[in-house]
């Protein structure tokens, strides 16, 4: 598959660039691609939730009254869980929900992702480039060159630039990542999908190391 190459300022190169069918042109994966979105919005959750149980609530541990004889219900101590102030029943405490997925699962993810992209010909292959100053509105004119103002966007970079991933991160709707961090989440959250020329050759060789 090949896609034309294009600048930063919006301006064809006259060049074209191959996406491999292994990476960019497979039989999708839902399944796969539920599982690893799943695993990765858990590994997002902080889990540090909380409320106090009965034995954690300061109040005195005596009888409030007595068993019977007072024609209401019997209780125990104030911090009765019945009792406004008292411990919660079954509340939440801090765990962890991330959970373990293959790593072959996680690739077939991330290739039926881009996979998708790549059929609805959202992906746009972008000549490598570097802002001079990390200023927001370097960004602002790369996404309207691109035509790309109103679209949600991924940027993926070969490596850490540090001007273009500073100068994009105040931005709504606009992700800026390296090759490494590619994932299907941030995939298929976007809707234009831009990669650096060289970043191409990284992301089939992070997806091709269990081939």
């Amino acid at each position: 598959m090949e896609i034309s190459v294009i600048q930063s300022t919006g301006k064809a190169t006259g060049r074209k660039a191959s996406l491999t069918e292994t990476i960019f042109g497979i039989e999708p994966n839902d399944h796969a691609i539920y599982l690893d979105v799943k695993s990765y919005l858990a590994n997002q959750r902080q889990g540090t939730h909380k409320s106090k149980q009965r034995n954690e609530i300061t109040g005195s541990s005596k009888k409030i009254k007595k068993q019977k004889g007072t024609g209401g219900a019997r209780a125990g101590n104030i911090k009765n869980p019945q009792f406004k102030g008292g411990g919660r029943i079954f509340g939440p405490v801090p765990r962890d929900y991330s959970f373990k997925l293959n790593k072959k699962v996680k690739d077939l993810a991330r290739k039926s992702a881009l996979t998708y992209k790549a059929k609805d010909n959202s992906i746009s292959v972008i000549e490598d480039f570097s802002f001079d100053t990390n200023k927001t509105k370097n960004y602002k004119q790369l996404l309207k060159s691109l035509d790309a103002e109103k679209a949600k966007t991924l940027l993926v970079l070969p490596e850490s630039i540090s001007n273009i991933m500073l100068s994009g991160r105040n931005l709504p709707n606009t992700r800026v990542i390296t090759a490494a961090q590619i994932n299907t989440y941030d995939v298929l959250n976007s809707d234009r999908l831009l990669l650096f020329e060289s970043a191409i050759g990284k992301i089939e060789t992070i997806l091709n190391k269990q081939s």
